[in-house]
C-alpha cells in the first residue's frame, strides 16, 4: 500500500477529501502543517494520523530539509494540499517525480510565482476567461512547471465574484486530488518527454 504524507497551510479541506476517498490503494501516514492552529490539523487529529508542524518562521530556509528529514523512507508520495510555501533543494531530488501539487487553475493560465488562493481566482475574474478550473501536476525547481496529471473544467459566469469561483472551483479539486494519488498508487501514471500517460 502506497504510504503518502500530505502537507497543509488552512482548513485541510482537500485533505478532508482524501481522507473521505476510501480506497484501500493507498494511506495518509502523516500530516504535516505549515503553522499551527490550522484546522487541517485538527482534520487529521481526528482521524488518528500524526501531525507535525513545520513553520517557515521558526524553520527558515531549513524548512524543505526539515520536510524531507520527516518524510524520507517514510512515505512513497508527498501531496502538497492548499500547501503555501514553496519547496526547495534536496527534497525535490529525492522525491523526483513523488510530490503532486493541486492548484485552482488550468495551467499554464494562472500560475506561477506569487499566484496563490484567491489571487487565482480574482485574476480569473478580472480576465474575462469563460472556463477556469483545477490541476493535479507534479512539483519540480519551478513553481507549477511540473509535469500535468489531470484536470478539470468549470465554467465562469460573468455576475461571479471571485468567492464564487473559488467553490466551484473547489468541488473539482475534492474529487480530482484524491483520484491523482489512487492512479499513482496503482502505477497508472508514466511519464513520457514532460508529459503524463494515463495507462488503462
Amino acid at each position: 500500500m502506497l504510504k503518502v504524507a500530505v502537507l497543509v497551510s488552512g482548513g485541510g479541506s482537500n485533505l478532508q477529501s482524501i481522507l473521505d476517498y476510501g480506497q484501500d490503494s493507498f494511506k495518509v501516514e502523516m500530516v504535516i502543517g505549515s503553522k499551527d492552529g490550522i484546522y487541517g490539523l485538527e482534520r487529521a487529529k481526528n482521524a488518528g494520523i500524526p501531525i507535525h508542524v513545520v513553520s517557515r518562521k521558526e524553520y527558515g530556509n531549513e524548512t524543505s530539509n526539515k520536510i524531507l528529514e520527516l518524510t524520507k523512507g517514510k512515505v512513497d508520495l508527498i501531496v502538497l494540499a492548499g500547501y503555501l510555501s514553496i519547496l526547495d533543494g534536496e527534497i525535490l531530488k529525492e522525491f523526483k517525480d513523488k510530490i503532486i501539487n493541486i492548484h485552482p487553475s488550468l495551467i499554464p493560465s494562472f500560475c506561477g510565482d506569487k499566484m496563490y488562493g484567491m489571487h487565482v481566482h480574482n485574476a480569473v475574474r478580472k480576465s474575462g476567461v469563460k472556463f477556469t478550473g483545477c490541476t493535479v501536476h507534479f512539483v519540480n525547481e519551478e513553481v507549477d512547471g511540473g509535469s500535468i496529471i489531470l484536470q478539470e473544467v468549470v465554467p465562469v459566469y460573468f455576475k461571479d465574484t471571485a468567492e464564487d469561483i473559488q467553490k466551484r472551483v473547489l468541488v473539482e479539486e475534492h474529487k480530482l486530488l484524491p483520484r491523482a494519488i489512487d492512479l499513482f498508487s496503482r502505477g497508472k501514471i508514466e511519464i513520457i518527454d514532460g508529459r503524463v500517460n494515463i495507462l488503462k
